[in-house]
């Protein structure tokens, strides 16, 4: 039998808890989350506050992102601070990093979150390949896809002078496989996503900086932007996933945790999916009408 690991044995002082709490310690590491002002993002935010991080979280919504840092602050005062951003814009993206450097010092934890979605996707007899709307899709590829180019950008130049850091891009599972649920700009982003992330964890591995991708299948956010979810559309996702659910937010929180903190200290390149189970089944195409 190979010996246990140094710091594994649950008899030492502190005893399990001492060593979970140490293996997931992110308290006084600094954190910027894209996109941050709800849905996954708010959960990554969340998460990383509610563990000691002090968290910038950037939204382009002003109104959304200020109700979002109230509510992470409280009750216990987390170090949460607001930051108004368009992530499609590399030079706003580049000023906030630089800025979060002059303040703290430093960048440990980056979520490259910052997501829309709009069209109608091939489910639809609107949403077929030569119907798709053209500005659409260069607007979600410029925040979907370049915005995470131009996050990690931004982080990785502070990250490899301290050689250390954790980078988490927010892929799809509609970046893994074709999904007639979604509109094409979204799959191509998130396909693009996942690309270069794997190209920028072997880049940036050389200065013990990881870079990941969380895969979410369907959960229940406002991503589109049009409100809550109208129920005959949920019921549609329902009936792909095997857990026979879509995703509460909060669900992510474990997996995003694990990637943030040093408990995924030899996990870069990664994809990483949270659906449910649904990549294990595929949503097909009615037959034309």
């Amino acid at each position: 039998m190979s010996p246990e690991p140094a710091g594994h044995r649950t008899g030492e002082a502190g005893g399990v808890g001492a060593f979970l709490a140490s293996l997931f310690d992110v308290r006084n590491q600094v954190a910027l989350v894209t996109g941050g002002a709800s849905g996954l993002g708010y959960a990554f935010a969340s998460v990383l506050a509610d563990c000691g991080a002090a968290v910038v979280v950037a939204d382009w919504n002003a109104e959304r992102l200020e109700k979002a840092v109230t509510s992470l602050r409280d009750p216990a005062g987390a170090a949460v601070t607001a930051a108004p951003l368009d992530v499609s814009d590399a030079a706003a993206v580049q000023a906030l990093a630089d800025d979060i450097v002059a303040e703290h010092g430093r960048i440990d934890i980056a979520f490259a979150n910052a997501g829309v979605a709009r069209g109608r996707p091939p489910l639809l007899a609107e949403g077929t390949i030569d119907e798709f709307d053209m500005d659409d899709y260069y607007g979600l590829i410029d925040v979907n896809l370049h915005g995470v180019v131009h996050t990690i950008r931004a982080a990785a130049a502070p990250m490899k002078r301290q050689r250390s850091g954790s980078i988490i891009v927010t892929a799809s599972t509609a970046g893994v496989r074709n999904d007639p649920f979604t509109p094409y700009s979204y799959t191509v982003a998130k396909a693009g996503v996942i690309n270069f992330m794997k190209q920028a964890a072997h880049d940036l591995a050389r200065w013990n900086v990881r870079v990941n991708a969380i895969a979410p299948g369907p959960f229940k956010t406002n991503l589109g932007g049009g409100g809550p979810m109208p129920p005959e559309a949920e019921a549609r996702w329902n009936s792909v996933i095997p857990l026979g659910r879509m995703g509460d937010p909060a669900e992510i929180r474990g997996l995003a945790l694990l990637l943030a903190s040093k408990a995924g200290s030899f996990m870069t390149g990664g994809v990483y999916p949270i659906d449910g189970g649904a990549l294990l089944q595929g949503p097909s195409l009615p037959p034309p009408a």
